[in-house]
Parts: C-alpha cells; structure tokens; sequence
C-alpha cells in the first residue's frame, strides 16, 4: 500500500490534487487493528481542482493524470494504483469538508523513509460510518468505541454540527449500548 500512497502523494506534489485524507478502513488502520479491505478511500475537495468540474467530468484531471502514469485499469469501483483499487470520493457535505479540514499528517514506515500521509481524525472516521450505517461500518464503530480511539467530546461536537444525534441514538440501541444521552451531556 506505500507505493500507492506515494502515488497520491505525487499528485499532491504536481499539484493535480491539493488535499486529501485517507478515510474508511484504510483510514481507520492508523488508529485500530488491521481488517480485510479491497480498496483505499481518498477524500478529496473538487473545489481545488483545476479547472473545477461538475457532474460525470469531476474526477477528469485525476483519472487524466494517472491514466498518463499508466494507470488505467480499474477494479471494482477504483483505479488500480499499485495494486490496490482507490477511490477518489469528493467532498459531499459539510462533514466530508470538516473531516479534510481538520485531517491529521501521519508518518507510514517504509523501508525507503517514512511517508507523510493525511488521515481522516477518529471521530470524523466514526461520523462517516454512522452515516453511512453499513454492518461493516457498524463494526468499525464499535471497534473505536471498545478500544477507546475517539475523543467523545470531540464526537459529540461532531454530532451536534453535522445533526447526527438520531442516528447515534438508533445505533446505540441496536447495539446495546448505554442511553447516547449521556455522550451528548458530555459537550
């Protein structure tokens, strides 16, 4: 996954896309233990692209560049990157643009040096699952939650801006979880 991460990297550094932040289960490797994953999820801001585009011509400038970098062949919904099947999300929401916003700059280990890679914050990690509510997502949460990788103030910070209280309260029932009033009272 280096070689594809240093792939990303260069088209920061060439100045094809300005920010990114890795986000789900690849995202959620830096702070939990490793699970199965086909792909690696890059969130992007479309605001920054040059020209900006719209509709289906979105990602033209970053399929354009990596297709001039040999990479055209895709897999499942991503563009196969050294192996691994990536995928550019562009910012859909207020949450999207708040998790590139305040994404943090990690340090991979690779035999070359390390690799400075930005990663999604563990609570716009648990957000984004929340919202998008899959089983797998599901178990990424309670992952977080059991060993203690989310800042509850923080997350509940994140809930009130983005109104994500009704979800929480609904997952936290399916779960068997304590009342999520009590996260809320924590703010």
């Amino acid at each position: 996954m280096n070689s594809t991460l240093k792939v990303i990297n260069k088209m920061v550094e060439d100045g094809v896309i300005r920010r990114y932040a890795v986000a789900g289960a690849v995202g959620a490797l830096y702070y939990l233990e490793p699970v199965a994953t086909s792909d690696v999820d890059i969130l992007i801001s479309i605001d920054e692209l040059d020209p900006p585009a719209s509709g289906f011509m979105v990602l033209k400038p970053v399929t354009d560049y990596l297709a001039k970098a040999g990479y055209t062949e895709y897999r499942d919904e991503g563009i196969l990157v050294e192996g691994w099947p990536v995928q550019f999300l562009p910012v859909a929401d207020d949450l999207d643009a708040e998790g590139l916003d305040q994404a943090i700059e990690i340090e991979m280990p690779d035999e070359a040096g390390p690799i400075e890679v930005n990663v999604l914050r563990p609570e716009h990690l648990v957000a984004t699952a929340l919202k998008v509510g899959r089983f797998k997502d599901e178990i990424r949460i309670r992952s977080f939650l059991d060993l203690k990788k989310v800042d509850f103030q923080a997350l509940a910070g994140v809930y009130d801006r983005h109104h994500l209280w009704d979800k929480w309260a609904r997952f936290c029932e399916k779960a068997g979880l304590t009342d999520p009033t009590i996260l809320k009272l924590r703010t």
